[in-house]
């Protein structure tokens, strides 16, 4: 009885290492593709880790525990301005057994720095970095990392937050499913979640961002804002010289306004959770009142409209050094 036992672990031990053994997958694919061209990312599986460092060419590894020869196709397409990889799943279904979604699947890539990329996966999370050109990247599954672009962005995920520094262009950012981090955007920026807050550090355009999950937190504007949220307060701080104006409003909290005394607006404030308070030189137009403030900083300009239905407005002088 003994033995019988001991044979038949054994027997099961070696079953499972050698389906282990089988499941590991990796393929790797090397694709034409001079700089400045295009690189494109269809997947139906998996997380993605692109980077920009070679000449010429693309390099493509997938990784996984399964074996996904099983329930996907790859095709590799190629030219000297373009090269595509798409990643999809067989029919409809996935399979009874063996099919988990849940495997831990990577999808590595190097492309030349200097292209237009376009990434999509159902699968998990995406970062990229240490490109110059477009990046337009989404995940159903995961959350987003982007770094270094020297190009336009635009990222949406339904699976995670999305963190963003070094941008050299405009961006956009857009998740249902997390947080929102930025950090130095050269040109316009849009941020907007449902599932989190947004925190936001130096943007040299225009600025509009939303939440219904939390606060937003702006350092470093340096052109017109709007940003709203139903979760939290809402705190925007311009760089001196900005007299770009906006609209800010919260109904889940205070709102405060960082600005440069000698910028050129005119203020509309209005508080019904609080009172509206300010240190900045204002020339009242109007009734005086606790809970609004109305009027002209140096003449007048753009409008910046705030106002808060979760706590008080507060008008401050900023501590952002000069604009260059």
């Amino acid at each position: 009885m003994n033995r019988t036992r001991i044979v038949g672990t054994l027997s099961l031990s070696l079953c499972l290492f050698a389906t282990s053994a089988w499941a590991d997958f990796k393929r790797e694919r090397t694709l034409m593709l001079e700089p400045g061209g295009t690189f494109a990312l269809d997947s139906d599986i998996g997380s993605v880790v692109l980077t920009g460092g070679s000449a010429s060419g693309v390099t493509v590894v997938v990784t996984s525990d399964r074996d996904l020869d099983r329930d996907y196709d790859f095709t590799f397409d190629e030219s000297a301005r373009s090269a595509t990889v798409k990643i999809k799943r067989r029919g409809a279904i996935p399979r009874l057994f063996g099919g988990s979604e849940n495997s831990r699947t990577r999808i590595t890539i190097q492309v030349p720095t200097r292209a237009d990329v376009h990434l999509s996966t159902s699968g998990g999370s995406v970062s990229a970095a240490r490109l110059t050109g477009t990046l337009d990247v989404h995940s159903s599954g995961g959350g987003l990392d982007v770094e270094a672009i020297e190009g336009n962005v635009d990222g949406d995920t339904s699976g995670g937050g999305v963190r963003m520094r070094n941008v050299r262009g405009n961006a956009l950012a857009h998740t249902s499913g997390g947080s929102i981090s930025i950090t130095d955007v050269a040109g316009s920026l849009r941020a907007d979640t449902s599932g989190g807050g947004i925190t936001i550090n130096g943007v040299g355009g225009e600025l509009r961002a939303s939440t219904s999950g939390g606060g937003v937190d702006v350092r470093g504007a340096g052109g017109r804002v709007e940003a709203n949220s139903s979760g939290g307060g809402v705190t925007v701080q311009f760089v001196r010289g900005n007299s770009s104006g906006g609209a800010m409003s919260s109904s889940g909290g205070p709102v405060r306004v960082e600005i440069d005394p000698a910028a050129r607006v005119s203020i509309d404030a209005s508080a019904s959770g609080g009172n509206v308070e300010s240190d900045v030189p204002v020339t009242v137009q109007g009734k005086i009142a606790n809970d609004s403030l109305r009027g002209e900083m140096n003449g007048g300009g753009p409008s910046l409209r705030l106002r808060s239905s979760g706590g008080g407005v507060t008008i401050a002088r900023t501590s952002e050094a000069p604009k260059r």
